[in-house]
């Protein structure tokens, strides 16, 4: 290989590259170019030369040839128009020519590499990392670095999927780099016939399009994927079977605009960039958001193995099946797949009996009693289960009541275990009280011989026993072999009869996912206090043999104070009717029935009637009775309204509303979340950042709101509205069904008063504003009559609303706990900031325009050269921050889950914000981070925070103040300690969270009957 004219880069950077360090697409492969272009041979010795690369720059660049594997010379001249002009007129040689100079800077290379792309993929990838390795761009490093590890340069390039897929002649190019390298090296002909991607199936493209293949034939297309990223008339070809152009833009004309505008080559690079995340339907025979439920896309996409449903289900063999709803399965044969399972262990538990001694003077964690009558295949399977599932010291009490198959000589087979027999089958009641006196453990689990527990089961529901001396029991998620719910927790209706809550449903409706008290939970998993079950004195012997014993004993526990909770972190496969049989069955039950109801009028006659639209008032157990025997005061219940899940990662406001979720359901109300617009976060995502006894009721949305409250009736206590535009578009829904809601009740929480930050925006901007102020702000708040309070987070807002005509205002702000990372001032360098970018016309994205365009070069180029700036927080998907992360003093990382080493190595926090409501969230944060902070006067008026005091004030749209304000934090240390001392201590005043929580409570109060 020989090197090219060394190139003539024009930044301070690129001069400083080696000669002998040029990029891989910098160098002039001769092996490569005279195989890619063998007429060149005939050519050349035709004219007698016989150096291929001196051909090259005096012939080869004019004819369009390119130099080198790594860079596509008509692909850069048919993308960049303007670049082949300038051709035309002799400023360039040839495009290899310009991108050299300066292409290599934005523009891409190759039609299977896109700079955008792999930056946002790859975060990582930043201009510091470039220059500490002395790299060229992002191309340079993706060929260097990232091609080798198997990251992909392209939307449409899988690099581990084409390593897998790869044809015959690619596997001898072993020592050529990684997969985009031995794809090039073998001429892109696996576009043709490989998948390379599960969004372009070449084999299919090329069936369908038959002038796509005459035109490679012609050698006017390396491939089917490069016909498909490069032809004239992307629309009229579909790349792949379960794609319909026509389909998606009449679905979603929005896109189309989208398209004709440019913002996208088709409307299929939407689709693949945006719209499959977003569960968008490609197909009329496809839908994404139903596939996407199914159980094995609901795992895949939650382990992160796909990026979206689609891909999914591609790979998954969809292509010959659309998703349809799944047709139920059959009881019987699933019934029958868990028995054999069950058998299927059998040879190896008889070769390793289970161990359930325990250890010398170490007391057991938990006892178990489990009541056995036969079934022994069923027994061994679910006691393994056990074992598995909880590796500390358990007590293990096995009743045998009168089994007459090998459980008959289950001691050769359990070791440890104590083990009580009954001749004849004394059932579930009479055994379970014989093992009670034998327990050891401060808790006791009643376990059915015939089920299976999932991870942590049993670790879950001792945590939840014990984590407040209030509570009694633990039940969890009990589903059947058929995969759907044989009870969400358990409820009993007026007239005595128990229903298992949300029977038949799936397991993973959000109904069935938050923790709550309950009237009982079965018996087949119930974890009770020891000394709660002796007091009460076990089972009641009336309803001998079995049969409503749970309940009663759920009931009477209640009586006496406690608490019974359903906890879906608990889960257990049941083979339902497993443990014995159903004859005679319905007998007992009409029988204990009748012992039930009179042993419990009391309880009875407060219950709810048996009616559906009761159902999901009935879920939830009245509070327990107060030691002097009357009825404690029942939470409330709150419908919680927001744009969306509140997500602390979300930013922009969504950390506040967590936080006002948080401590509503730490005071004990029943909490249901409901977005205005469904997104798909992950439930990952979703039930790690709520409290686990919130209802997040993610599968709705606003059309879904007039339905969901009639299916709820006179259910909510209050109605707490997040945003004001919210409440506008829900005025009409709350006025059709406000028959079935509270007269009173209603919160409008402002969040943020949007005129105010629309004015400072067009005065930022020098725009022309819309509307006067006055009308904008009483255009804004006009739905507020609705409600009975209003809620300001600072009271300059309070203050705003007041003006619009309206005295039922609060303020509640930020929740912050003062938590400083250690690193002194000189352990720290460079700036951070932190903040949730959604759009470009936010106040985040402009803050960081604002601050690299005029504020950091004033410190980088007279006070602070070696200054860098780490921009964090959520930055949403297919968001153009090309301009942020190209800047050579910027490392943008976008989210991040860990923040404390993030404030720990900093030493200052910026927040240039020009134009914004409410008060900033990242201010405190920071501070609670003991990360001092510069702002402008905004920010500062906001929160209240004096200059020099607890804050540095940058001023308003002033870059040089704001400059010398960050310069004097960052070089002073006596300031910089000062600064971060007042700002904790003033956040233990604003943000005090006990107070916080009283605020809450006050407005809840407030709008009671």
């Amino acid at each position: 290989m020989t090197v090219l004219l060394k190139l003539d880069f024009q930044d301070p950077k690129a001069r400083k590259m080696e000669a002998d360090r040029l990029p891989a697409w910098a160098v002039f492969n001769a092996a490569w170019y005279k195989t890619r272009y063998p007429d060149a041979l005939a050519q050349m010795r035709e004219i007698g030369l016989t150096d291929p690369e001196v051909f090259y720059h005096n012939y080869g660049a004019r004819l369009g040839h390119s130099p080198n594997m790594y860079f596509d010379e008509v692909y850069y001249l048919r993308t960049y128009r303007d670049v082949a002009t300038h051709g035309r007129r002799g400023t360039f040689r040839s495009g290899f020519d310009h991108y050299r100079q300066h292409g290599y800077r934005k523009l891409s290379p190759h039609w299977l590499f896109s700079g955008d792309f792999y930056r946002k993929a790859n975060p990582d990838v930043t201009p510091s990392l470039l220059a500490s390795l002395e790299l060229a761009n992002s191309y340079d490093h993706y060929i260097s670095f990232g091609d080798r590890d198997y990251r992909s340069g392209h939307w449409l390039f899988d690099a581990t999927l084409y390593r897998d897929n790869k044809p015959e002649q690619d596997r001898s190019d072993r020592g050529v780099g990684g997969s985009f390298a031995q794809f090039l090296a073998g001429g892109c002909q696996a576009g043709s016939h490989a998948m390379l991607s599960w969004y372009f199936d070449p084999v299919w493209y090329l069936k369908a399009h038959p002038q796509a293949e005459a035109a490679i034939a012609a050698r006017h297309y390396s491939c089917a994927l490069e016909h498909f990223l490069c032809n004239p008339t992307p629309q009229h070809f579909q790349p792949h079977e379960w794609f319909s152009g026509n389909f998606y833009g009449e679905t979603y004309p929005d896109m189309r605009a989208a398209a004709a505008e440019g913002n996208f080559r088709g409307l299929y690079e939407h689709f693949v960039r945006h719209g499959a995340v977003e569960r968008r339907n490609p197909h009329p025979e496809l839908d994404l958001k139903l596939y996407a439920q199914t159980p094995s896309a609901q795992g895949d996409l939650a382990l992160g193995l796909f990026r979206d449903p689609f891909a999914h289900f591609v790979a998954r063999g969809g292509l010959a099946a659309p998703a349809l709803p799944p047709e139920p399965v059959d009881e019987d044969q699933t019934k029958q797949i868990f028995l054999r399972a069950a058998a299927a262990m059998m040879p190896q538990l008889a070769r390793n009996p289970l161990d359930f001694s325990l250890p010398d003077g170490a007391p057991p964690a938990f006892s178990v009693i489990m009541v056995l009558h036969n079934q022994f295949t069923l027994t061994m399977a679910a006691l393994a289960s056990l074992r598995g599932n909880f590796p500390g010291p358990v007590e293990l009490i096995l009743v045998d009541s009168g089994s007459r198959d090998d459980t008959r000589g289950i001691e050769d087979a359990i070791i440890g275990a104590k083990l009580i027999r009954f001749r004849y089958n004394a059932g579930f009641v009479e055994a379970c009280n014989a093992a009670i006196p034998h327990v050891t453990a401060p808790a006791v689990l009643f376990l059915n011989n015939d089920l299976m527990l999932a991870p942590n089961a049993c670790r879950q529901a001792l945590a939840r026993l014990l984590s407040d001396p209030g509570i009694g029991a633990v039940g969890g998620k009990i589903i059947r072999t058929n995969g759907l719910l044989q009870e969400a927790g358990c409820l009993v209706w007026r007239n005595g009869y128990g229903v298992g809550y949300l029977r038949n449903e799936d397991p993973n409706l959000p109904e069935a996912n938050f923790v709550r008290d309950v009237d009982y939970c079965s018996g087949a998993f119930l974890m009770m206090r020891t000394d709660a079950v002796r007091q009460l004195g076990g089972f009641d012997d009336d309803y001998r043999p079995a049969y409503y014993e749970d309940a009663d004993l759920c009931l009477r526990l209640r009586k006496a104070g406690y608490r019974v909770l359903y906890d879906p972190a608990v889960m257990i496969q049941h083979l339902e009717f497993g443990s014995g049989s159903t004859a005679g069955s319905m007998q007992m039950m009409r029988r204990n029935h009748k012992i039930f109801v009179t042993k419990h009028q009391d309880y009875l006659r407060y219950q709810h009637p048996p009616q559906p639209r009761n159902l999901a008032r009935a879920r939830l157990a009245r509070p327990p009775l107060t030691d002097q025997g009357q009825a404690a005061v029942r939470p409330l219940r709150i419908l919680f309204v927001e744009d969306r899940v509140p997500l602390r990662k979300l930013g922009s406001g969504y950390v506040r509303s967590n936080d006002i979720v948080t401590v509503m359901a730490a005071a004990g109300h029943t909490v249901s979340v409901y977005p205005m617009v469904k997104r798909h976060d992950g439930l990952i995502d979703l039930y790690r950042d709520m409290p686990d006894n919130v209802e997040v009721l993610h599968d709705r949305a606003l059309a879904d709101f007039g339905k969901f409250i009639k299916d709820r009736p006179s259910y909510y206590d209050i109605v707490w509205i997040g945003r004001t535009h919210n409440l506008n578009q829900l005025l009409p829904a709350l006025i059709d069904v406000a028959d079935c809601l509270p007269d009173q009740g209603f919160v409008l929480d402002t969040e943020a008063v949007a005129a105010s930050r629309t004015a400072a925006q067009d005065r930022v901007l020098g725009r022309a504003p819309a509307e006067r102020f006055e009308r904008a702000l009483e255009s804004e708040l006009a739905c507020a009559y609705y409600c009975q309070a209003i809620v300001a987070v600072n009271e300059a807002d309070a203050q705003l609303v007041r003006q619009a005509g309206f005295r039922n205002v609060s303020v509640l702000g930020h929740r912050a706990q003062p938590r400083p990372t250690a690193s002194s001032w000189a352990q720290r360098r460079d700036l951070l900031f932190l903040g949730a970018i959604h759009q470009k016309d936010a106040p985040n994205y402009d803050s960081v325009a604002w601050f690299l365009a005029e504020i950091l070069p004033l410190l980088t180029d007279r006070l602070l050269p070696d200054l860098r700036i780490t921009i964090a927080g959520y930055l949403r998907e297919g968001l153009d921050l090309s301009a942020f992360a190209e800047h050579p003093n910027v490392d943008l990382i976008g989210p991040i889950n860990d923040l404390a080493p993030l404030y720990d190595r900093h030493r200052v926090f910026v927040a240039p914000t020009r134009f914004a409501g409410g008060i900033p969230y990242k201010v405190h944060e920071a501070a609670a981070h003991g990360l001092p902070v510069v702002a402008t006067d905004l920010l500062c008026r906001q929160l209240g925070w004096t200059d020099r005091v607890e804050i540095m004030n940058g001023g308003d749209s002033d870059a040089a103040r704001f400059a010398q304000a960050v310069a004097a934090l960052y070089q002073d240390a006596g300031l910089w300690q000062t600064v971060r001392a007042g700002a904790s201590l003033r956040l233990q005043q604003d943000c005090d969270a006990e107070a916080y929580a009283a605020q809450i409570d006050a407005i809840l109060r407030s709008v009671l009957p």
